[in-house]
């Protein structure tokens, strides 16, 4: 057996995000078949309509799959993201500008549609992490709708990518359009889940459970330092909670993240709710046949600390091989053969 004691939830979970690589009714019924418990759509890089092409698709595949597998819809609520612009690849030293704008023809021009991102500038650490911190900028100057940076860490950079500044207690708490759009077309569905991007802290979960309603099924993603300091307050209005890896690390740097996420790890079962483990859980598996060894191992850590399972991202929304990640991960459930 690959694990010597049961986690505290014996309900072992894999939610795997769809997207370009796994689009297709035969791969579903792959990734069931491996293992796969939920389906995962982040809708902060859908339209509404492009939203509803995908649920015309999914609801009679999981209308007929036993058991009925629930079907997860990430709501942006206060994360912040960039708007519509050719993607371009950012070299170290050079010079953008950020502007208050859903879209922007050029691509040293970033777009931000968010009026609060730009009022907590002032009050930020300076320093702009991009995609999960993959690419970094430092502030250079301050205008009331725009931004001026130079670039310290270059990468590609594409449209609707998280952007956060490091360390900044600033935030507006609310559902945007979209994601209201969002409920709007879905809270009808059976076996729709909301998983809310970015809490901040326990009384924004309050506020999403009661804009919601009770009987909505609500996830919590804790990927904020606050967020994770008040994360057994949060689980009261939550009916599972993620630990989200990349925009915590984004916003703590690698160390204080790893340092974060292990203290929590410490005490999951004070939660009293399921939680899942989510960020680059099988990242190399995104462009490789098989997991590196520390991934495996981290996984393993990660049910005996008390995880009831994982959440996996790119692996399986535009991985070499969605399929092969759903077995890698199915590999942990409680019981399974090595």
């Amino acid at each position: 057996m690959i694990l010597a004691m049961q986690p505290f939830y014996s309900d072992y979970q894999i939610v795997a995000t769809l997207g370009p690589s796994s689009e297709g009714e035969a791969t579903w019924q792959g990734m069931l078949s491996a293992g796969v418990t939920g389906f995962r759509l982040n809708t902060s890089h859908l339209s509404i309509p492009q939203l509803q092409v995908w649920l015309e698709r999914l609801a009679p595949f999981l209308a007929a799959s036993t058991p009925r597998p629930p079907l997860v819809l990430d709501l942006q609520g206060s994360k912040w993201r960039l708007g519509q612009f050719p993607g371009c690849t950012l070299a170290a030293g050079q010079r953008v500008r950020l502007v208050c704008a859903p879209a922007s023809g050029e691509p040293d021009v970033l777009p931000v549609p968010h009026p609060d991102f730009f009022r907590a500038a002032p009050v930020s650490s300076g320093e702009i992490a991009l995609n999960d911190a993959k690419l970094r900028l430092r502030v250079e100057s301050l205008e009331a709708q725009a931004i001026g940076a130079r670039v310290e860490q270059g990468g590609a950079v594409l449209s609707r990518k998280g952007i956060t500044y490091t360390q900044s207690p600033y935030r507006q708490e609310s559902l945007n359009d979209t994601d209201r759009a969002v409920l709007e077309c879905t809270q009808r569905l059976h076996g729709i889940r909301y998983a809310l991007s970015y809490v901040k802290d326990a009384a924004e979960m309050a506020h999403y459970r009661r804009q919601i309603g009770r009987s909505a099924f609500l996830i919590a993603k804790l990927e904020r330092q606050p967020a994770l300091d008040e994360a057994t307050q949060i689980a009261e209005s939550s009916d599972e909670v993620w630990v989200c890896r990349g925009d915590l690390g984004a916003e703590l740097g690698p160390r204080a993240m790893a340092a974060a996420v292990y203290r929590l790890s410490e005490c999951l079962q004070g939660l009293r709710v399921p939680v899942l483990l989510a960020g680059q859980v099988l990242e190399h598996m995104a462009e490789h046949a098989t997991p590196t060894r520390s991934e495996v191992c981290v996984m393993h850590d990660a049910l005996l600390k008390g995880y009831q399972g994982f959440v996996l991202s790119d692996e399986t929304a535009i991985g070499r091989d969605p399929v092969a990640s759903c077995r890698v991960a199915a590999m942990f459930r409680p019981q399974a053969e090595p």
